[in-house]
């Protein structure tokens, strides 16, 4: 029997390497999950797609708003990552659009 590892809250930037983004899905209007990425420095590939998931919330009018686009990866190096997308860019940080959220 393996160990899991214990998820941890990370919420920090990824900057997806170019070129490697999803093409099918960026068709239909939606992000590209990056097969790529780095991630305090050490660059990760996505091996094998776990989940995806899509969250939204009302904004000040009422409106129901798509907010991220969720995926949860194994990586080439065994880690277990949830990344998502954020539609809206941030204000504190306008380049960042992809983020791991936890990472096991």
């Amino acid at each position: 029997m393996t160990e899991q590892r214990p998820e941890q809250f990370v919420s920090e930037p990824i900057v997806p390497v170019a070129g490697t983004f999803d093409a099918s899905t960026m068709g239909r209007g939606e992000p590209g999950l990056p097969q790529r990425f780095v991630w305090r420095g050490d660059e990760y590939r996505v091996s094998e797609v776990l989940a995806v998931w899509k969250t939204s919330s009302p904004d000040t009018t009422g409106e129901v708003y798509l907010r991220r686009h969720w995926w949860e990866v194994r990586t080439d190096t065994g880690h277990v990552m949830k990344l998502y997308f954020e539609r809206q860019k941030n204000r504190k940080n306008a380049k960042a659009r992809w983020f791991v959220y936890t990472v096991r």
